[in-house]
């Protein structure tokens, strides 16, 4: 399977689907979300984004669908191009799929010793790679602190600078060559883990996309539409609750003359919708995930 959708009822249940309506799925992936929302349209539109080309092979046939390859942080552009400006809801899963983590060649995976990729968009050119081999050492350290929250991030950017200056970093295991020593065996995955994500989001710029799809969310979205949005780590979801919670993402509630708090959506969730223990044993990878949602006022 390319991705087992997390969150699927809920997700999708929080869209609050008009049978007649328009909606958006800004990260297609395997799918799985677009097929559950278009079973419930009658008469209704689907659009959904997906930078990611290895998504087309998953595209379900279906007059209904309408499949962008394109970055979401592009959502008003081409659903102004498209002349269906405002939607009634959209949904967004911000997760790496299955397939992208589980296919060496894309470099998402410490698991492998393969090229270090990680890009979204195949088309771009800046990989990972390009990253370690390329960025000053106060560049690299505050990518592994501020996305990777990782303590020792000063460190790590010395001990890389200083192995590429012998040999250019190509692959999982030149990386981790590179840092050899620097972590404890017993925790070596979960740094790893922590390595590898700072990496990914800084290849693909993914918070200033995040941040950008959020603005604009406002400005697509009918009154009464629904935004939907699944994170998996604290960054994200930080920079979510904030938006739907006082519409900016330091998440600080302006004020009027009179002191009336303005705020552009009414929360659906007021906590983060969790995965229960049955969805987290049968995928593993839900474990992290976090749903929240909202309506447009």
């Amino acid at each position: 399977m390319y991705h087992d959708p997390v969150l699927l009822q809920a997700s999708v249940d929080g869209l609050l689907i008009k049978p007649g309506g328009t909606y958006v799925d800004v990260t297609y992936g395997g799918g799985g979300h677009s097929k559950e929302i278009l079973k419930r349209l009658q008469g209704g539109r689907l659009f959904a984004f997906d930078q990611d080309v290895d998504a087309d092979a998953n595209i379900v046939k279906d007059d209904r669908l309408t499949l962008l390859n394109h970055n979401f942080r592009y959502l008003k552009n081409f659903l102004k191009y498209h002349r269906v400006i405002p939607v009634d809801g959209i949904l967004a899963d911000l997760g790496v799929s299955s397939h992208q983590f589980d296919v060496a060649a894309r470099g998402f995976s410490f698991r492998f010793g393969a090229p270090l990729d990680m890009r979204m968009n195949q088309n771009q050119q800046k990989s990972a790679a390009d990253i370690l081999n390329e960025y000053t050492p106060a560049q690299l350290t505050n990518i592994f602190r501020q996305y990777g929250e990782l303590s020792n991030s000063g460190q790590l950017a010395n001990r890389i600078v200083a192995f590429r200056k012998e040999k250019k970093i190509i692959t999982s295991e030149d990386l981790k060559s590179a840092i050899t020593g620097l972590i404890e065996k017993r925790n070596e995955d979960k740094y790893l883990a922590k390595l590898f994500q700072a990496l990914r989001i800084e290849t693909n710029s993914e918070l200033d996309a995040l941040k950008e799809f959020l603005m604009q969310s406002l400005v697509v979205l009918k009154k009464s539409g629904r935004l939907v949005v699944i994170s998996y780590h604290s960054l994200e979801d930080r920079l979510v609750k904030n938006f739907m919670k006082t519409g900016n993402f330091d998440g600080i509630l302006e004020k009027d003359l009179f002191g009336n708090t303005n705020t552009p959506f009414e929360l659906i969730s007021r906590k983060a919708i969790i995965p229960d223990e049955k969805e987290i044993s049968q995928n593993k990878r839900a474990r992290s995930a976090k749903l929240r949602i909202a309506e447009k006022k």
